[in-house]
């Protein structure tokens, strides 16, 4: 009974760990890339650069970090792909090609966080948002970005409302929010 008590224990830290360096269990990430792509776990696993028995050990808490930061910057890029506008309308054959794209890339040490390949939206886009959330999240921790946001929220609102979004919040939501602090076209 003791050994189950303390599996559960290093399960549920680790499940607080993961809450506090990605803003939500690595769970929710990968399952909802899972649902999105569609994918098995072990294809996803292939994508991101995984073992599948290490996907399955993060996303049930038996480990809490992505330890290789090439397989951190696979992840974001699957996340922008899925949520780019033209996702939904890329053909099966062009969401394989972005996914195998991502697959293969390997990232240096010195552009691990630069959105490349997939990121670079089908629409012909980059994406700032995703890349703002992925150094933010790079830097801090979600305690440490909530912290810097309540030491300046009284005197700078909208500046800690950029971190909480952007450090925080979930890429789509940091989007969104990129978007709507666009001025209109033709301006």
């Amino acid at each position: 009974m003791s050994e189950h008590k303390d599996v559960q224990n290093v399960v549920d830290r680790n499940r607080l760990r993961q809450m506090e360096w990605y803003g939500e269990l690595l769970y929710d990430r990968f399952r909802r890339l899972l649902l999105r792509i569609p994918a098995s776990q072990l294809e996803l696993a292939t994508i991101l650069g995984l073992s599948a028995p290490m996907l399955s050990q993060l996303m049930s808490g038996q480990r809490a970090k992505i330890g290789n930061p090439a397989v951190v910057s696979r992840l974001h890029a699957v996340e922008s792909l899925v949520a780019a506008p033209d996702f939904d309308r890329l053909t099966a054959a062009d969401r394989r090609a972005a996914l195998d794209r991502i697959c293969v890339h390997q990232p240096s040490s010195r552009n691990a966080l630069r959105p490349t390949g997939p990121e670079v939206l089908a629409a012909g886009g980059y994406d700032p948002a995703a890349a703002v959330h992925a150094v933010l999240r790079a830097v801090a921790s979600a305690a440490e970005i909530e912290g810097a946001a309540a030491l300046i929220a009284a005197q700078h609102p909208g500046l800690a409302q950029v971190l909480r979004v952007y450090g925080n919040g979930r890429t789509a939501d940091a989007r969104d929010h990129f978007n709507a602090a666009l001025p209109p076209p033709g301006r």
